[in-house]
């Protein structure tokens, strides 16, 4: 079989916060779960969490029905806390670069939401906070730490040395530095509040550890064919040219412009500081990039679509 390709944009071992992409790591430990029998995504939220954790955070009228799989989906009816409206104060992410210092735990970031928000409804709507209840969910029926998830159950089999949870555990190869980041114009790297990002996006990781962890994925060695169609078959459209299924994305170009028809349709994520993980199955190429920060994602876009020309321009030549 054809060993693949691989893109990457930047130093392929320099440890970088991988934002969203995180969220894949998630569902595939939900998942895991799911196919050890623990639960199924049909299973409401409230027969595995404690009694009370969706008040204030889902309608009272769905609060029973909410299940596993809607919030992986995003349709769990649950608002956001990192980029959703606030009904008074400021937002998280204005509280992110205003208080550096402060340490958020996933208690504190539902109890933000429970304040400062109303849910969403029924319908899609993106949700980092659906992803902490999800890694909540995880820790209730484990007895494990979420960071303990992530090293037992992907990054140790891996290989993935130089991934780990920020602010939680420890690569195995040892800590060091992370590539700095901006939130706007402002550069976070070293602010202990970007702890605001857990099972929603708290990972930071290297393009080859994330290489790895994407060809793991679509190779079969983390979940069955079944449960990974199940993660990216489309459900909702994020925005134009980014649609959403099961905790995974996919991208359409010719959304973005008619003259891109075309073009593969990879599946992965993006994260909000312009970091990209997709797999495109036509041409068996592995995309992973970071342009660290939340001012940087049409250019990595741009990256991304150029990166898919070549690919066609490849296999048409070929």
């Amino acid at each position: 079989s054809s060993p693949g390709l691989e893109f990457s944009y930047g130093d392929a071992t320099l440890p970088f916060h991988i934002a969203s992409i995180g969220k894949v790591p998630t569902a595939v430990l939900v998942m895991q779960l799911v196919e050890s029998g623990a639960f199924s995504l049909e299973t409401p939220v409230v027969e595995v969490l404690p009694p009370g954790t969706l008040d204030g955070l889902v309608e009272p009228a769905r609060i029973a029905t909410v299940t596993v799989g809607d919030l992986l989906a995003h349709e769990g009816g649950v608002a956001d806390y990192f980029e959703g409206r606030v009904t008074s104060g400021t937002t998280l992410l204005e509280r992110v670069i205003a208080e550096p210092d402060r340490f958020w735990t996933p208690g504190d970031l539902l109890d933000f939401s429970r304040t400062h928000q109303t849910p969403a409804g029924p319908g899609f709507t993106y949700s980092d906070t659906g992803y902490v209840l999800l890694g909540l969910m995880l820790e209730h029926v484990t007895g494990r730490a979420f960071h303990e998830l992530l090293h037992e159950r992907v990054f140790t089999p891996l290989g993935m040395d130089d991934s780990y949870l920020l602010f939680r555990s420890e690569p195995v190869a040892g800590a060091r530095p992370i590539a700095t980041f901006t939130l706007g114009e402002v550069e976070a790297s070293t602010f202990r509040s970007v702890s605001c990002d857990w099972a929603g996006g708290g990972i930071v990781s290297t393009l080859t550890d994330l290489t790895r962890f994407s060809r793991a994925l679509h190779g079969g060695e983390l979940m069955s064919e079944a449960s990974l169609a199940r993660l990216t078959a489309v459900r909702n459209r994020f925005r134009r040219g980014i649609h959403y299924g099961t905790g995974m994305m996919e991208l359409r170009f010719e959304e973005f412009f008619f003259l891109l028809r075309g073009l593969s349709c990879p599946t992965g994520h993006i994260g909000v500081l312009g970091t990209h993980m997709f797999y495109d199955a036509v041409n068996d190429a592995h995309i992973v990039m970071n342009f660290g920060g939340t001012t940087e994602m049409v250019r990595s876009f741009r990256t991304m679509i150029q990166i898919e020309t070549e690919l066609r321009r490849a296999g048409s030549a070929g």
